[in-house]
């Protein structure tokens, strides 16, 4: 489901990706963000990081990078971060932002960056179910998104 016919010309397109040399090692991320034909690259790097922390950045990154509220259209080729934002998130929230193995609670990885890209997503301070999200899984990772900043 994408977002409706009348804001398809507002939307903002985020394409991400992040990659490590060795996993962990150096790594990179990189988004390109398109609005009416504007587009605007952002890239950055680690000397030693993993590759699915990268893959958030990119993602992090790009909504940061939004300077108003916004429909956004969200391309990644990481389910790590589809996933992550799509079926595990609301669950670590509600666990402390500690995720189930077995019987047990365990720390989650990268919960700096989960937190923060909870924070984009999140409708002006409010819980994460505030924000609009409809998932297009069957031909590419996007994710439909709307954001208040």
């Amino acid at each position: 489901m994408a977002l409706s016919d009348s804001t398809a010309g507002n939307v903002v397109e985020i394409f991400t990706d992040g990659s490590c040399l060795g996993n962990p090692g150096r790594g990179g991320w990189g988004a390109l963000l398109r609005y009416r034909g504007v587009e605007k690259e952002l890239s950055g790097a680690e000397a030693e990081t993993t590759n699915n922390r990268m893959e958030l950045m990119g993602a992090i990154m790009a909504l940061e990078a939004l300077t108003r509220p916004s429909d956004v259209q969200l391309s990644t080729d990481s389910a790590y971060v589809k996933n992550g934002i799509t079926q595990w998130m609301r669950g670590w929230k509600r666990n402390g932002w500690r995720r189930r193995e077995g019987k047990s609670m365990k720390p989650l990885k990268n919960d700096d960056l989960w937190k923060e890209l909870d924070d984009n997503l999140a409708s002006n301070g409010e819980e994460t179910t505030s924000y609009e999200l409809a998932i297009d899984l069957v031909e590419e990772n996007t994710l439909y998104l709307r954001v208040q900043r």
